[in-house]
């Protein structure tokens, strides 16, 4: 990355960490708080894997690597999406709530999704 010192310099991964800080208040409200081993447990972790998986993309130093890191974050940011839509089916959290965070997944997909394409054209 010409320019990008740090993994902490890419706006994917700081937008995924304003994610886990999202979804770690959604997980404190008073709904969500016997649902501890279930969707709160669930969401908490693949919401941490996202900028995880970016960190640990960028240092396995190869690009090949970085690419398979870039697609896991991608995957644990799908499989986010998809809890928060059956805490919200299920009425532990509202329709604000929720939309707050989907344009969040939104936003961060398409980041990635643009990110991955660019990293994969320059090989």
């Amino acid at each position: 990355m010409a320019g990008v010192n740090t993994y902490k310099e890419l706006q994917i991964w700081q937008n995924a960490m304003t994610i886990v800080k999202e979804v770690y208040l959604v997980c404190d409200q008073k709904n969500l708080s016997n649902e501890v081993f279930g969707l709160q447990s669930q969401m908490k972790r693949c919401s941490i894997s996202i900028p995880s998986n970016i960190a640990e993309g960028w240092g396995r130093g190869t690009t090949k690597s970085y690419l398979n890191f870039l697609r896991i974050s991608r995957g644990s940011l799908f499989e986010l999406e998809t809890q928060l839509i059956i805490t919200k089916d299920l009425g532990f959290i509202t329709s604000n709530t929720f939309e707050k965070i989907e344009r969040l997944i939104i936003e961060e997909s398409k980041m990635l999704n643009a990110f991955i394409k660019g990293i994969e054209k320059k090989v």
